[in-house]
């Protein structure tokens, strides 16, 4: 054997976890949705808490409206609203927040519920979003009333559900 120079080892790569076990950063699980109903439909929300599970209900309130990803937080709106249990105040404030739609074109992007009582019987929000803008918004379903048919909402459990006329 001559005495040739060899190229220097490189080092062994260190141990990778499989794909399972890597802590990638993971998007939070969607907190509201919708179901369909026989003539109807219904929004779906989860959340530790009542303050979190109002404010689901009213975005996935307007995520049947339009796409809540093309609207902007630019303006600001406050609504409260009452009720004699917790169930009529959930109708009570998703009432209120289509009156503001109705009312005005507004489309809410943020919503930032404050309950009051335990259980809640109010509710004072603040509402980030802008108004309607046919060239930016794809029109979605139009929503005429929250109902108390078959309504949920259980915080201790981190869920709620409530079914909207359309």
């Amino acid at each position: 054997m001559g005495t040739e120079e060899r190229a220097p080892l490189k080092p062994l790569p260190t141990h990778r976890p499989p794909t399972s076990e890597r802590t990638a950063p993971r998007r939070p699980a969607r907190r509201w949705g919708s179901f369909p109903t026989t003539a109807d439909v219904g929004v779906w929300a989860r959340g530790p808490d009542s303050a979190a599970l109002l404010e689901a209900l009213g975005l996935g309130l307007f995520a049947l409206m339009t796409d809540l990803r093309t609207v902007r937080p630019r303006e600001e709106r406050a609504v409260s609203a009452t009720g004699l249990d917790t169930t009529e105040l959930v109708v009570s404030f998703l009432t209120e927040l289509i009156l503001v739609h109705e009312a005005d074109g507004f489309l809410v992007r943020e919503i930032r519920a404050r309950p009051v009582g335990t259980p809640p019987t109010a509710v004072v929000a603040a509402l980030r979003g802008e108004p309607f803008d046919p060239d930016r918004h794809p029109a979605g379903t139009e929503v005429k009333a929250a109902t108390f048919h078959h309504l949920v909402f259980d915080p201790e459990r981190g869920r709620a559900r409530v079914i909207v006329d359309i």
